[in-house]
């Protein structure tokens, strides 16, 4: 690669950097300002307009250290629902031989294209009256345990292994579960990766299913109590929209900062390298 080629891609990233950024800076230097200027000069810090006033008066109002908590819990039963269920379901479909398969994989799917709002009446009646789990963290955690998606992503690198390295444990006598944790799952560490990272952001923002089946605001994720703040107290603060950004703010720092630790990661192995000769 010539040199003009090499200083014209780090400057295309450098612009898809800071375009990627740019909204993030601009949410925080929000969240810093005394009296919010809606310009092009608000994009940049003001020594003289900045104060962290702003977290102040949404946490005596919400409580940022229990939303996150409630959000954590809640994103982190999901994935690990998610992971659990999807690795062995889509070793069930990619590795092992059952009549039905194909019809199932065919379902899963499927099941992409059936929105969750088509659902959500059912299940709550089914969560909150058959179950009674309304107002606690599994009745939040049940309708999202198992992700087609994920499954999707497990099967598909779990095709791409050799067969030999899985015919080679079944002769030293190894279970399928063990093949799953031995085997398997160290050489798809991508796939783990990936549907932890695609899992994340759909719980960690979810609104709609938390709002309807938790009514005790100590239970209720951030995404849930800082849209109930934005409703009902944002009126009442001296700085409204700076308090809202704060909010925001501290909800979307997880979300970005795991991406931003993990992207690297986003590669595929060598599978190939496990089979020798």
């Amino acid at each position: 690669m010539s040199r003009v080629q090499t200083v014209l891609r780090y400057v295309v990233l450098t612009l898809g950097a800071v375009l990627f950024l740019f909204p993030f800076s601009y949410m925080f230097i929000g969240s810093l300002q005394t009296e919010p200027d809606p310009t092009i000069a608000g994009a940049f810090p003001n020594p003289a307009n900045l104060t962290g006033q702003n977290y102040v008066e949404i946490d005596e109002s919400i409580s940022l250290g229990t939303g996150l908590l409630n959000s954590g819990i809640f994103t982190g039963g999901v994935i690990l629902g998610t992971v659990v269920f999807g690795a062995l379901a889509g070793y069930a479909l990619a590795i092992l031989h059952w009549r039905g398969r194909g019809l199932t994989f065919a379902l899963a799917l499927l099941v992409q294209v059936v929105p969750f709002q088509l659902l959500m009446i059912p299940l709550y009646v089914l969560i909150a009256r058959d179950y009674g789990l309304a107002d606690t963290h599994l009745g939040m955690i049940l309708p999202f345990l198992i992700n087609s998606s994920a499954v999707i992503i497990f099967r598909q690198y779990f095709i791409g292994i050799p067969r030999d390295l899985f015919e080679a444990a079944r002769l030293d006598g190894a279970s399928e579960l063990r093949l799953l944790w031995n085997v398997a799952l160290p050489l798809v560490r991508p796939a783990l990766l990936t549907v932890v990272l695609l899992t994340f952001i759909g719980p960690w923002n979810e609104f709609l299913w938390p709002f309807l089946i938790t009514k005790d605001a100590s239970l209720q994720p951030l995404a849930v109590s800082l849209a109930n703040y934005i409703s009902n107290v944002a009126a009442t603060a001296s700085n409204p929209f700076g308090a809202t950004l704060a909010g925001a703010f501290v909800l979307a720092v997880p979300a970005v900062t795991l991406f931003i630790v993990f992207q690297r990661y986003f590669t595929s192995t060598n599978l190939g390298s496990g089979v020798k000769g």
